[in-house]
């Protein structure tokens, strides 16, 4: 049975296997796998007569070349290496040898540098280290297979929900709230598990796993039928980062108040994203925006305060204790009246009369000349960051909605403000001044008008509008205070947003020390207000202060819960080991 054999013998190399199943990685980080598919090998037909003409050509002095290239015609025809597939075809080369590469071609083509044919094989090949940043799709694939496998190892009838979150953050490099929502995208049926198949089929066959991470957030949320995502599409991943993130537990005694939270992140993700102004978030917005980074601050971040884009507790009390102050009968509505008081009466009437003519912006309350708490989200982020990009875009300044500022429009704004500085017995600034002040300010390119593109950019941009319709912070920037400016200069990266919040944090927090000191023991308040909370199961009718109390009284709890866990001393903030020293826990 001796058969002639001119071919040229190769070692086993996994890399070289390109298995329907078996991925290289899990060939070299198993032996026992190699040593089957060796013992397999040996078992087929072919094998026996090919070993044989091997030893004979060994012994005949006949030298062996293991460089893998295939003189002889003959080799091709038929008395190739013996096939382990069906059919008899031999796997094609692994990608990374045929990816183009130079750096891996060299390696597998090129002489040894000793001069031994033999130091291919002894070799290990170099890890290939991605030019841009991502390793090579079939490599990438090979890498989440082998992960997958692992995750799912033991599980061979799939994963439930609450085992579902390690694969969310290891394999698909997702915020670990997204949990939910991938495990409902990928288990369509309702069955409550997802199998190994399921979840390859759908996050590597359906090349999911190539996509960048916007991509992936942005098909993961929206419906099937839509391009775009809407306000609903972020409740289910609000609601799971409100149940898991230490930073929000003190939150599930008050559901009513969990609710909120996740209403004013989606209005504030609406605000600086959706530059449309159309509640219809598209990728492309998505990508342009911070959103993603905030989420996989979040994600990692135990203080959710720390996270100032979108997510901070400390912002949205804010938002709130300022709304229902203004909402003096409590129906989550907003007059004119209503809202000339904000500020200490800070604004003047005609632009108050310009929110609500509604030309710059429609709002969301169905109820005429009423203000809902979507609309005062918009409002009170334009009012307190006039510097940011979405408050920029002055509409309602532009009185005819040409996109330019001009003398008249700029002057029928700051009458009011001279008047009001003249009753108030200040030295009035005439508007001439004025005009030749903002033009400094700004350095628009022509001098007649100001356009969008001459504020952009600008830092003293916001002050120009303050001086139009704002008297107080107008007359806080005639009179600035050294130590403000000092503070802006050592935290640059703080946005006007970030130092109002901040103040108006501690404010509330301070009305409320006081108001608890007036009335007794701090610890008979918070009874006092658990108490009604479990008997009414209304938090709203007690309004902000009760708000701010149990606020209080579950914060004191994550606190001593960070004091029996040293490790967690980094989710306090300075501001709440202060209060804690006070006594309020």
């Amino acid at each position: 049975m001796d058969m002639d054999y001119n071919g040229e013998a190769g070692c086993l190399d996994p890399e070289l296997l390109q298995l329907n199943e078996v991925s290289p990685l899990a060939i070299k980080s198993n032996p026992y796998v190699a040593e089957k598919l060796f013992e397999q090998w040996l078992s087929l037909p072919e094998t026996t007569p090919l070993v044989k003409s091997l030893l004979n050509n060994a012994k005949a002095g006949v030298p062996l070349n293991v460089s893998g290239s295939i003189s002889s015609p003959k080799a091709t025809s038929g008395n190739s290496i013996p096939s382990m597939f069906p059919g008899g075809s031999t796997p094609p080369l692994s990608p990374r040898s045929s990816s183009g590469s130079p750096r891996i071609m060299k390696q597998r083509a090129g002489p040894s540098v000793l001069g031994s044919p033999l130091k291919l094989v002894s070799e290990p090949a170099k890890e290939l280290i991605p030019q841009n940043g991502r390793p090579p799709p079939n490599e990438l694939k090979e890498r989440c297979l082998f992960r997958s496998n692992q995750f799912f190892y033991g599980h061979m009838e799939g994963l439930q929900l609450h085992e579902f979150k390690p694969v969310t953050k290891e394999i698909c490099k997702l915020p670990s709230f997204f949990s939910t929502a991938l495990f409902k995208k990928i288990d369509v049926n309702g069955t409550g598990v997802v199998t190994r198949d399921a979840f390859v089929d759908y996050w590597v066959h359906s090349n999911m796993l190539t996509k960048d991470i916007a991509t992936q957030i942005f098909a993961i949320l929206k419906q099937p039928d839509l391009r775009y995502l809407t306000h609903e599409d972020f409740k289910p991943i609000l609601r799971e980062l409100l149940t898991t993130h230490p930073g929000l537990e003190f939150l599930q005694s008050t559901p009513e108040f969990q609710e909120r939270y996740a209403e004013t992140v989606i209005y504030r993700i609406f605000y600086y994203v959706n530059r449309a102004g159309n509640g219809r978030l598209t990728l492309r917005e998505l990508k342009r925006g911070n959103l993603i980074a905030a989420m996989l601050h979040a994600d990692e971040e135990e203080d959710i305060n720390k996270v100032l884009r979108y997510f901070s507790y400390e912002h949205f009390y804010v938002i709130y204790c300022k709304f229902w102050e203004l909402d003096t009968d409590h129906d989550f509505l907003i007059d004119k009246e209503n809202l000339i008081r904000y500020g200490n009466h800070a604004l003047t009437y005609r632009i108050v009369d310009r929110i609500f003519s509604q030309v710059p912006r429609k709002f969301t309350s169905k109820v005429e000349g009423k203000m809902g708490y979507e609309d005062f989200v918009y409002f009170i982020l334009s009012e307190e960051d006039k510097s940011s990009e979405p408050s920029l875009e002055f509409k309602c300044i532009d009185l005819d909605g040409n996109g330019v500022l001009t003398r008249n429009e700029m002057q029928f704004f700051y009458e009011e403000q001279l008047h009001r500085m003249e009753c108030m017995a200040q030295e009035p600034v005439l508007f001439e001044d004025i005009l030749c002040q903002i033009v400094d300010m700004i350095g628009p390119k022509d001098e007649g008008y100001v356009t969008l593109r001459d504020l952009k950019g600008n830092k003293l941009s916001g002050s120009a509008f303050n001086i139009l319709f704002n008297l107080n912070k107008f007359m806080a920037y005639e009179s600035r205070d050294p130590f403000l400016i000092r503070q802006e200069r050592e935290n640059p990266t703080l946005t006007e947003w970030d130092r109002f919040a901040h103040r108006e944090y501690i404010r509330l927090s301070m009305e409320e020390d006081a108001e608890d000191a007036s009335n007794g023991s701090a610890d008979v308040q918070v009874i006092r207000v658990q108490t009604f909370f479990n008997l009414s199961g209304i938090a709203q009718q007690e309004g902000c202060k009760a708000f701010r109390s149990v606020t209080k009284y579950d914060e004191a709890e994550r606190i001593n819960l960070h004091k029996i866990h040293p490790a967690n001393q980094k989710g306090v903030s300075s501001f709440q080991i202060a209060r804690q020293q006070k006594g309020l826990g």
